[in-house]
C-alpha cells in the first residue's frame, strides 16, 4: 500500500477518535450534539484539510482554502445548536466544542497527531476536571413540573426547592379543571450547582403525599 495513503489513513483515523472522545464528553451530559457528531466533525475537518494539502497541486496557489473554510463552514452547524428558550442562551457550549473539534481534525489532517491529543485533554479537564474543584462552574438549569391539589401544597413546594437551589429563572402556576376537581400545575426552571439536583428535587416533592412528578429536564 502506498506510504501516502496509509499516513493519510492514520490521520483520518486519530482525528475520528480524538472528535469521539470530546463527543462522548457531550454524550454524557446529553447534548444533542454527542459522539456522532463531533467524530464526523473531527473526520471531515480531517479530510478537507488533507484534500487542501493533496488534492490541488496542480493549478492552484493557495492550497489552503479549502482548509480555511472549514472553519467558517463550522459556524453553520454550530448556530443550529444554539437556541434562546426563556430568556436562557443554551448550546453556546455545545457549538464552541464543535468548533474546537473541527480544529482537532484539522490538526490531524497535517499530521500534528501530539498537539491535537493535547487540545482534547485540555478540553475534557475543562469540561470535567476543573468543574469538579470548582462546582460553581458546572451550574445546570433544570426545568421542573409537578402537580399539586391545591395552591398552597404548590407553593410549599416552591419554596423547599428554593432552599436548596442557586437560582430560581421562572415560576409559573396555572389553575386546571380536571373531572376530579382543580389541580394546579407548576413549571419551574432553576439553576443549581447541586450534584445530586435530581435526588435532592425529588426528595422535596415525595414530603408531599398529594403532590405528582411530572418531569424533570
Amino acid at each position: 500500500m502506498d506510504a501516502l495513503i496509509i499516513d493519510n489513513t492514520l490521520r483520518l483515523v486519530v482525528a475520528m477518535l480524538l472528535g469521539g472522545v470530546v463527543g462522548l464528553e457531550r454524550e454524557y451530559r446529553s447534548k444533542d450534539a454527542g459522539f456522532r457528531t463531533h467524530f464526523l466533525v473531527a473526520l471531515g475537518a480531517a479530510l478537507f484539510t488533507i484534500i487542501s494539502q493533496y488534492g490541488f497541486v496542480d493549478g492552484v496557489k493557495d492550497t489552503s482554502r479549502v482548509a480555511a473554510q472549514v472553519v467558517s463552514g463550522i459556524g453553520f452547524i454550530g448556530a443550529g445548536l444554539i437556541v434562546f428558550q426563556k430568556n436562557m442562551v443554551r448550546g453556546l457550549t455545545t457549538a464552541a466544542g464543535l468548533w474546537v473539534t473541527a480544529a482537532i481534525g484539522m490538526a490531524c489532517g497535517v499530521g500534528m497527531y501530539l498537539l491535537a491529543t493535547i487540545v482534547t485533554v485540555l478540553i475534557l479537564l475543562g469540561l470535567e476536571v476543573i468543574n469538579i474543584f470548582i462546582p460553581q462552574l458546572s451550574a445546570t438549569t433544570l426545568q421542573v413540573s409537578f402537580t399539586a391539589p391545591s395552591r398552597e401544597s404548590a407553593r410549599r413546594v416552591v419554596e423547599k426547592i428554593k432552599g436548596d437551589c442557586l437560582e430560581v429563572k421562572s415560576y409559573e402556576l396555572r389553575d386546571r379543571r380536571t373531572s376530579k376537581g382543580d389541580i394546579f400545575e407548576v413549571k419551574m426552571e432553576i439553576k443549581t450547582t447541586s450534584v445530586a439536583h435530581n435526588n435532592i428535587i425529588m426528595s422535596h416533592i415525595n414530603e408531599f403525599d398529594d403532590v405528582t412528578m411530572v418531569s424533570i429536564e
